[in-house]
C-alpha cells in the first residue's frame, strides 16, 4: 500500500511499514513515546491484552503490529525525518475509540476506514501539518481501495482554544476544510465526521 512519489504541500508521505519504522520511532522517541508513552497503541487495544502489552512494552507492541501489517499510518517526512503522522485503518484494526459504546449505538453505516490519531513534531506545530498528515492518510486510503472514512475530531465551542499538545485528532474546523461532513456528537467535546474517498487506480 502506498506510493513512494506521494507529496502533499512539499512534504513526502510514506506509509508506516518495516521500512519507515525507524523514522516513526525517532519521532515518537523525541516526544517521550507520545501522549504519555502510549506509542499510538491505544486505538488498537480492545480488549486490552494487558499482560502481553505490559510484558513487551508499548513500543515493541506497536512495532510487532507494524511488522505484521496490522498498523497503518501516513508519515509526513521532511527529508529523512518524520515530522507528523496520521494513524488510520479498518475498524477491526482500530477497534478501541473514546466513547465506543455511544459510537456503536449511533452507527448508521459502518466506515471502511477510521482516522484515530494525529501527532505533529513540536518543532512543526501551528504550520498546518495535521492537515498534511490527514491528506496523506486519505491518499493512502485511496490506494487501498477507498471507501467511507470516519474521524473523531475535537468539537470546540466557538472561541475556545486548547493546547495543540492535547488535540490528538485536531478540530472539527480542520476536517470541514478537508471536505468532511459532520455527522453527530460523540462524548464530551468530540464528534463523528465522514468523507467518501474514491479508489485511486494506478
Amino acid at each position: 500500500m502506498g506510493d513512494a512519489g506521494l507529496m502533499v504541500d512539499g512534504y513526502r508521505i510514506e506509509p508506516l511499514s518495516a521500512q519507515t519504522w525507524d523514522a516513526f520511532a525517532d519521532l515518537a522517541e523525541r516526544h517521550n513515546g507520545v501522549w504519555g508513552g502510549c506509542w499510538c497503541t491505544y486505538f488498537h487495544l480492545y480488549p486490552d491484552p494487558v499482560d502481553e502489552r505490559r510484558e513487551i512494552g508499548n513500543r515493541e507492541f506497536k512495532r510487532q503490529r507494524v511488522l505484521a501489517g496490522r498498523a497503518h499510518a501516513a508519515l509526513v517526512l521532511d527529508g529523512d525525518d518524520a515530522v507528523a503522522w496520521a494513524e488510520f485503518g479498518p475498524v477491526d484494526e482500530l477497534p478501541n475509540i473514546h466513547h465506543r459504546k455511544e459510537w456503536e449505538s449511533g452507527v448508521v453505516r459502518r466506515p471502511d476506514f477510521r482516522i484515530t490519531c494525529l501527532f505533529v513534531d513540536r518543532r512543526y506545530r501551528r504550520k498546518g501539518m495535521a492537515s498534511v498528515a490527514v491528506r496523506g492518510a486519505l491518499a493512502l486510503i485511496a490506494d487501498a481501495g477507498g471507501g467511507l472514512v470516519e474521524s473523531y475530531p475535537h468539537d470546540l465551542p466557538p472561541g475556545k482554544k486548547t493546547s495543540a499538545s492535547f488535540l490528538y485528532n485536531a478540530t472539527r474546523t480542520m476536517y470541514e476544510q478537508l471536505g468532511f461532513a459532520y455527522q453527530r456528537p460523540k462524548g464530551q467535546g468530540n464528534c463523528v465526521m465522514t468523507t467518501e474517498v474514491p479508489a485511486r487506480h494506478p
